[in-house]
């Protein structure tokens, strides 16, 4: 998007914790061009046109601290980015929404900024940013502008995205109780509370818990009655019809008044009550017969229409509905008088306000009829004009609060419809005279009972007390003190994060609860992979604690993801970080370690404050992250002799070492002797250093969850580095009489891991099969390609398939560049091209060397190998799918 040479470079939603907030905000880069050097004082009349048109500027505070600062600022001068950032806060605030974090700052190219904007709707807040760019440049170039006209559209499309009133009080209710809350649908009100096992849905106040029996049943108002009169519950009298005739004959019958309504109705739509004359109860059978269904005609009770509210049994709620109706004033027609009462700010399209805008259809004209007026007459001053015989606020109806006036055996009468009917969440409608004195005293009954009750009536009644019936709604779901959360162990840093992962979940499956697993080569539910790829973003993130079978989340959190839309989860119970060095910088505005370290950070400061951060205590940039953990941290290290692991257990805390060969638990001066080192075989007795850290990192995480140190003891001693449990971390296959090691190593921190676990011991000559991807810096490409010489012989050095921009073999031969003039190399178009001539130049003794980037892809050449090897010469010394020990 271009205006006024103003350029949007990027628009990002980032839905969860981020490096910018612990809440969703929209990320845009800004390009503000002339305006650069043309701040907001500089414009003659700007500050008035822009305070004109957004009158609720003049609250915002800025950095003077008090209302009214950010025009000051204006005044003073200020520059686009930052004015874009209130006008976008301000104009959500239009559309209802609560926001009011928001930051400008400078990206170090001249005129580009990065813009950070809370939200509550993406949509709606990406439509604000746009018009307050749009609204902003006009104020500033003095271009005319509609600004009413433009913050009624960012209305209207807050009204399409934003949850309901019923579903907003109970989500609203939900996240006081820390629940967390998921939208399902960017429309709609389908929300998920709570993760995994423990996991509810609410689509308005229709829960998971609601009988879809109950639901069909409340669907069908003649069958409702019958079931509430075989309890003697009071009930109109009343039959279905198919045509006038047959409603006329059944309201002579019953005698009138009579009212007439859809039999699968709701909403109070085609619902034409105290007709009194045939023409009356033929023009309701029109109206009504219109919507699904046959008609229903009862007898008219004499009295108010109240609606209780039932929840879990119990009622909540009480509010007396008056239907849609107008004040004459003498001088206006009814049309007229609509007109100014839909003006009434509370009143919008729908059911997102409190109020709903009436609506002059042909039930408003049936009923005016019936009061000997059209919606041309001009009623009398004081004159009360009804507009519907039905009392639904869908209809424009207001109601007035008065549970507290509820005689008690109405209040059961009501509890004893929903019990009956067997309705979680119901709404009562009942009509009578006085609801202080019981039903059965003066003729009243129970005229209908809803599944799915709007709730608004009770939230923001047009008359009395609110009541926040969201609290026992969400009582109902989550008695006080039940959970609604699955542990998450979110697994980060620059090397090790996946078998840290991996172990992890080996640990929590050998405890036998169900794993939800994300990682860079799929997503895993029970150890079956239900999705492929690199899932170690937040939407697979999503996709485990959404099943709702999950007991416990193990989940690797790359950089990329953070960057790129935040977590995916809104508070972990252990964050583990295990190391930060250079990968990926250069990219995503990552250019330095502490950059990077920051980015790894939000996973520290998203630990719940009863959870735990498990840091490297060897690292010192993953150690100081200390500071930003809300719960409590548990430090790993290689030996006791660490200071920062020293200083902490002298403070009383918490810390998993090696010492005497033997993994350690310890706390304060306490300690336990885990596991000996021989018996952790993936690690070579502790030979392996990586590897030893990723099983300290993994136990210390496992420990701070609480799972019990025998099971930990138990996935450390069976926990296998090969191909099956981490495909394509440091498997060491046999083929052919060769030593095949296949890694996932892609930076210098993973070479040199990889060049220390292989020393060279002059009896193995050693070929690498590599390549790197080609968007990390040349630097860093250089740095890891020099970080394997020391252990190898012989290079095969080819492009991936995806080259990230770079010409073709830009990559192999920059690598080429860092060897020596006499080490033999030679390049390869691809991966498996790659593999293949690796695999012919070396020989039975060899050591094969495979960094992977397409790890099953590499699997699958190697079982090729291996299969033809076996087929042709009977001469494999190991097939591929044998580990060596």
């Amino acid at each position: 998007m271009t205006s006024h040479g103003v350029t949007v470079r990027r628009v990002q939603a980032l839905r969860g914790p981020n490096l910018h907030a612990y809440k969703p905000v929209l990320r845009i880069e800004l390009d503000i061009g002339p305006f650069e050097t043309r701040p907001s004082s500089s414009f003659p009349g700007f500050v008035e046109r822009l305070t004109s048109w957004i009158p609720g500027l003049h609250t915002h505070e800025c950095s003077v601290g008090r209302p009214g600062g950010f025009v000051e600022r204006l005044r003073r001068g200020t520059y686009l980015a930052h004015i874009c950032e209130h006008v976008t806060l301000a104009l959500q605030n239009e559309m209802g929404f609560d926001v009011g974090y928001g930051r400008a700052r400078g990206t170090g190219e001249t005129g580009v900024y990065t813009v950070v904007i809370a939200y509550e709707e993406e949509e709606p807040a990406r439509e604000a940013f746009k018009t307050a760019l749009e609204l902003t440049l006009a104020a500033m170039l003095d271009e005319p502008y509609d600004a009413a006209a433009a913050i009624e559209r960012l209305r209207e499309i807050a009204d399409e995205y934003r949850l309901g009133p019923s579903t907003r009080a109970i989500v609203d209710a939900a996240r006081r109780r820390k629940i967390p809350v998921r939208r399902l649908t960017p429309t709609g009100s389908l929300v998920q509370l709570g993760y995994g096992i423990h996991q509810k849905r609410i689509l308005a106040s229709q829960t998971s818990d609601t009988s879809a029996l109950a639901v069909e049943i409340c669907q069908e108002k003649p069958l409702t009655n019958r079931v509430l009169r075989n309890v003697g519950i009071s009930v109109p009298e009343g039959r279905t019809v198919r045509s006038a005739d047959e409603a006329w004959e059944v309201a002579e019958e019953l005698g009138l008044p009579v009212i007439l309504k859809p039999e699968a109705g709701n909403q109070g739509k085609g619902v034409m009550v105290n007709l009194r004359s045939e023409a009356e109860v033929r023009a309701a059978y029109e109206v009504a017969s219109q919507y699904r269904g046959d008609v229903l005609v009862e007898r008219h009770i004499e009295g108010d229409d109240f609606r209780l509210l039932v929840v879990n049994g119990k009622m909540v709620a009480a509010a007396r509905r008056e239907p849609a109706q107008v004040i004459g004033d003498g001088r206006h027609t009814v049309t007229q008088l609509v007109e100014v009462a839909n003006q009434d700010p509370r009143r919008r399209p729908g059911h997102s306000s409190s109020l709903t805008r009436i609506r002059l259809d042909e039930a408003a004209r049936v009923v005016l009829g019936q009061q000997g007026l059209t919606v041309d007459s001009v009623p009398a001053a004081g004159q009360v004009v009804k507009l519907r015989q039905n009392c639904n606020l869908s209809t424009g109806g207001t109601a007035t609060d008065v549970t507290d006036e509820v005689h008690p055996s109405n209040a059961r009468m009501a509890e004893l419809a929903a019990q009956v009917l067997n309705l979680d969440i119901a709404g009562i409608d009942l009509l009578c005279k006085d609801i202080r004195r019981p039903v059965g005293e003066q003729g009243g009954a129970i005229v209908e009972v809803n599944a799915a009750p709007g709730l608004r009536m009770h939230l923001q009644p047009t008359n009395g007390q609110p009541r926040d019936v969201g609290v026992p709604i969400v009582e109902a779901l989550y008695p006080p003190g039940a959970t609604s959360r699955i542990p998450i162990i979110a697994v980060t840093g620059t090397n090790g994060k996946t078998t840290v992962t991996r172990l992890v979940a080996h640990m929590f499956e050998t405890a036998r609860q169900c794993v939800g697993m994300t990682s860079t080569d799929g997503t895993y539910i029970r150890g079956e992979r239900i999705l492929e790829g690199d899932c170690s973003g937040p939407k697979s993130a999503l996709a485990v604690l959404l099943h709702p079978r999950v007991e416990v989340a193990v989940l690797e959190v790359a950089r990329g993801g953070i960057l790129r839309e935040g977590l995916g989860f809104d508070w972990c119970s252990v964050g583990v970080v295990t190391n930060v060095s250079s990968d990926h910088l250069g990219l995503g505005g990552v250019n330095t370690l502490e950059q990077l370290a920051r980015v790894k950070q939000v996973v520290v400061e998203s630990v719940a404050a009863d959870g735990a951060a498990v840091l490297n205590a060897d690292d010192p940039l993953v150690a100081e992250m200390a500071a930003a953990c809300h719960g409590k941290v548990v430090y790993f290290a290689r030996s006791p002799d660490n200071a920062i692991l020293q200083a902490h257990l002298a403070q009383g805390g918490s810390g998993v070492f090696v010492e005497d060969d033997a993994i350690i638990t310890a706390q304060g001066s306490r300690r336990q002797r885990l596991v000996e080192l021989d018996r952790v075989t993936f690690t070579a007795g502790g030979a392996i250093r990586f590897q030893l850290e990723n099983a300290l990192a993994a136990t210390a995480a496992a420990w701070a969850q609480g799972l019990n140190p025998a099971l930990i003891v138990r996935a450390l001693t069976t926990f296998r580095s090969d191909h099956r449990m981490t495909p394509g971390r440091f498997n060491v296959l046999g083929l052919a009489g060769r030593q095949v090691i296949l890694d996932y190593g892609h930076n210098v921190g993973a070479m040199r891991a990889l060049a220390e676990a292989l020393p060279r011991d002059g009896q193995r000559r050693t070929i690498m099969v590599m390549g790197l991807p080609g968007d990390r810096r040349d630097e860093d490409i250089l740095a890891t390609t020099q970080a394997s010489l020391p252990i190898v012989d012989e290079y095969v050095l080819h492009d991936l398939k995806d080259r990230r921009g770079r010409a073709e073999l830009e990559v192999p031969q920059l690598m080429r560049s860092c060897l020596a003039p006499d080490t033999p190399h030679h390049f390869a178009a691809d991966q498996r091209e790659g593999i293949l001539l690796g695999f012919q130049l070396s020989r039975p003794g060899d050591r094969l060397v495979i960094i992977a980037d397409l790890v099953e892809e590499a699997l699958a050449v190697l079982e090729a190998l291996a299969d033809v090897e076996v087929g042709e010469e009977g001469a494999c010394e190991a097939p591929v799918s044998r580990s060596f020990e």
